[in-house]
C-alpha cells in the first residue's frame, strides 16, 4: 500500500508503506495527529524540522504545506495512523464538553507529544482496525474515536487546547512574506491562495497588485533565480536541487532555466 487507506474518510487514515523511502509535499487543512507505529517520519517545514520513529505522536497545525519524508527502518514497515481534526467536530466537542481557552496559542506550529501510557493505549486500540483496511469500524465508532483522541491530548497536554480550539482561520495574511518564505513548494495555486486566507480570484488580484506580475510567471522566475544561486554560489549540482524548487521533473526544470539564462544548468555549473 503506498498511499493511505481510508478507516474514516477525511477523518481516520491508515498509511503502510513496505520497503521503500518516499517524499511528498504535504497540505493539511485541519489540525492532524499522527501517530508513527513504524519507520521514520521526517517533517520539513519553512519553520520546523521534526523526526519521529515508532512509538511517538505528532500534532500538526492546521493550515501549512510542509515535505514529508517516509522511510522504513531496515528489515521493518513504514507505518502511520494519521487523524483529521475537523473544524466541526472540534466546534461540536467545545459545545458539548464546555471547554474553554484562555488565550491565543504561542507555540511551535507543530507538537511532538512526549510519551503518555494513555495515547499509546489508545492507538494501540486503533492499529487493529487500520490494519483490517478499517472494514469493521463503522464511522460512529471512528467518530468516538476521534473524540476520545482530543481528550486525551488535553489530558496530556492542556496548553493544547488554545491550539485546538482558539487559533483563528488565516485572513488575508501577508501575502508578500508568505510567497517568499513558500514559493518552492509546488502546490496549486488555489492551496496558495487557501493558505493565504483569500479565494482563488482574490489571491490572483491581490498577487499581481503586491508583485507586479501573475503568480505563475512570479514563481517560476524565483525558484529559476534559487537554482542559479545554488549552481553558482553553492555549486550543487541540478539533480539534486530541481525537486526542492518545485519542478516536476529534471528536464522542465533544464528546459525552463535554459530559456530563461541561454544555458542549461549543467552548462552554467561547469562556468
Amino acid at each position: 500500500m503506498e498511499s493511505p487507506a481510508e478507516i474514516i474518510p477525511g477523518v481516520l487514515f491508515y498509511s503502510y508503506l513496505s520497503a521503500e523511502r518516499r517524499e511528498k509535499v504535504g497540505f493539511w487543512k485541519h489540525h492532524t495527529l499522527i501517530l508513527q507505529v513504524s519507520g521514520q517520519f521526517v517533517l520539513e517545514t519553512p519553520a520546523q524540522t521534526i523526526s519521529m520513529t515508532g512509538g511517538e505522536l505528532l500534532l500538526i497545525g492546521k493550515n501549512q504545506v510542509g515535505t514529508l519524508t517516509k522511510t522504513p527502518l531496515p528489515g521493518a514497515n513504514y507505518e502511520t495512523i494519521v487523524i483529521s481534526l475537523e473544524e466541526e467536530l472540534l466546534r461540536r466537542i467545545v459545545r458539548e464538553e464546555k471547554i474553554e481557552t484562555d488565550g491565543k496559542y504561542v507555540g511551535p506550529p507543530n507538537v511532538l507529544i512526549p510519551a503518555n501510557p494513555y495515547l499509546q493505549g489508545y492507538f494501540q486500540s486503533i492499529v487493529p482496525y487500520a490494519r483490517s483496511s478499517g472494514t469493521t469500524m463503522t464511522d460512529a465508532l471512528g467518530i468516538l474515536k476521534v473524540r476520545e483522541a482530543v481528550k486525551l491530548l488535553l489530558l496530556a497536554r492542556p496548553e493544547l487546547r488554545n491550539f485546538l480550539f482558539h487559533q483563528p482561520e488565516p485572513h488575508k495574511i501577508d501575502l508578500a512574506g508568505f510567497m517568499r518564505t513558500n514559493y518552492h513548494y509546488n502546490l496549486p495555486l488555489a492551496r496558495f491562495a487557501q493558505l493565504t486566507g483569500r479565494s482563488l480570484s482574490a489571491f490572483k488580484r491581490d498577487f499581481r497588485k503586491t508583485f507586479d506580475a501573475p503568480p505563475r510567471q512570479w514563481l517560476q522566475e524565483m525558484r529559476l533565480e534559487q537554482a542559479r544561486y545554488l549552481l553558482e554560489i553553492k555549486h550543487q549540482t541540478p539533480s539534486a536541487i530541481y525537486l526542492d524548487l518545485g519542478f516536476e521533473s529534471l528536464s522542465h526544470f533544464s528546459h525552463a532555466f535554459k530559456q530563461r539564462f541561454g544555458k542549461s544548468p549543467r552548462e552554467y555549473l561547469g562556468g
